[in-house]
């Protein structure tokens, strides 16, 4: 179990790389990878993003594709809830709804099964990181469609002077690592 949550959060912003210039010039893309290869940090860290939760009643984590689905899983498990995958349209093999919505520069989409999320059903949407908020955000539509609640959201990482916290407001968002 977590022991400190100060110094587990030291250790997760020593893991984390930075690499710069991905995937395009100017960004530089927070790798959470080495994380994932120390097991008992990892299992610290699902665990931390899964506390503030544990007496929200969740019965479906969504984890949204691709690095969601890293932290979602476990999550999942440790909140003994269903796990519901969201991906880009195309991904899913059964029928889906879907949702388009803007991004900066354009749009996008994302698909979920139809029959994964009913209503009554308490939802916490996890991601690796928290930017601008609109993947969240349409997920979190996405989600209220169906007539289920979203409980919160859980991330590893917000990047705070993108202001996503913004586009969820309203909402319980729950972050580890913040970076201004």
């Amino acid at each position: 179990m977590i022991s400190d949550k100060s110094t587990l959060v030291d250790e997760l912003r020593r893991t984390i790389r930075d690499v710069n210039n991905f995937p395009k010039p100017g960004i530089v893309f927070k790798d959470v990878t080495p994380v994932l290869l120390d097991v008992k940090l990892f299992a610290q860290t699902v665990q931390l993003m899964a506390e503030p939760y544990r007496d929200a009643r969740v019965t479906r984590v969504v984890s949204i594709e691709s690095r969601g689905f890293l932290f979602g899983a476990p999550i999942a498990l440790e909140l003994g809830a269903g796990l519901v995958p969201i991906r880009k349209p195309g991904k899913l093999p059964a029928a889906t709804q879907r949702i388009e919505y803007a991004l900066e520069y354009g749009t996008d989409a994302l698909e979920m099964h139809y029959d994964a999320v009913q209503p009554g059903d308490r939802v916490l949407i996890v991601d690796d990181v928290l930017a601008t908020g609109g993947t969240a955000n349409a997920a979190a539509q996405l989600v209220g469609g169906t007539g289920a609640a979203v409980a919160g959201f859980s991330f590893l990482i917000e990047l705070d002077f993108l202001k996503g916290r913004q586009r969820l407001q309203g909402r319980r968002v729950e972050a580890l690592l913040h970076y201004a």
